[in-house]
């Protein structure tokens, strides 16, 4: 796989940030590959039969790299989404990079019902409490209604406890600059 991502994380980060912060903008997460993400981008890829066929939606999608997966992996459809707007140019230049097909669905998601689709893919989404609660609230109804959810986390403050043995489980490379450790144990679990 191919993404266009940050090369050194605290230039790009001090470099947007201000400006970011001006334009009422997050920072730039999209460009980088969070441990939960290429966790849930693994595990798709070793386990085609989780997307093949299907209608997929990589939410809180930032580089796009697990919709990427999924699409690799022969899914039906694939939809990305994120808060950031900036995201969609990300995605869109990391799908060519990697010839798939990736559909744009922008905007807050977790506002409304899980739109129709069969899976949803999700990495690193329990970083802050708050978002933390949406996202278990939204992705349980979604799992309610027989959407099939797999979300990574490398033991994030507010990640839930799992229920049961994780799905996949990966040593995954990080550096000290992003994530203050060179390895994150990283899990892939199913609601």
């Amino acid at each position: 796989m191919r993404l266009w991502l940050a090369d050194a994380i605290t230039p790009i980060w001090s470099a947007t940030e201000a400006d970011l912060k001006r334009q009422s903008l997050d920072p730039p997460f999209w460009a980088f590959a969070w441990a939960g993400g290429q966790a849930v981008a693994r595990c798709v890829l070793a386990r085609p039969e989780l997307v093949s066929g299907r209608r997929v939606l990589d939410i809180a999608c930032g580089s796009g790299m697990i919709a990427i997966a999924a699409a690799h992996a022969g899914a039906a459809k694939v939809w990305a989404n994120d808060i950031d707007p900036l995201c969609e140019a990300a995605v869109s230049l990391n799908a060519e990079a990697n010839h798939v097909a990736i559909e744009w669905l922008g905007g807050d998601l977790l506002a409304a019902p899980a739109p129709a689709v069969d899976v949803i893919l999700a990495g690193d989404i329990f970083y802050q409490k708050q978002m933390a609660d949406r996202f278990l609230a939204w992705l349980g109804e979604a799992a309610a209604r027989g959407i099939e959810v797999y979300v990574g986390d490398p033991g994030r403050a507010y990640a839930p406890d799992g229920g049961g043995p994780p799905l996949a489980e990966y040593d995954i490379e990080t550096t000290l600059d992003l994530e203050g450790v060179t390895h994150r144990l990283t899990r892939v679990w199913t609601l």
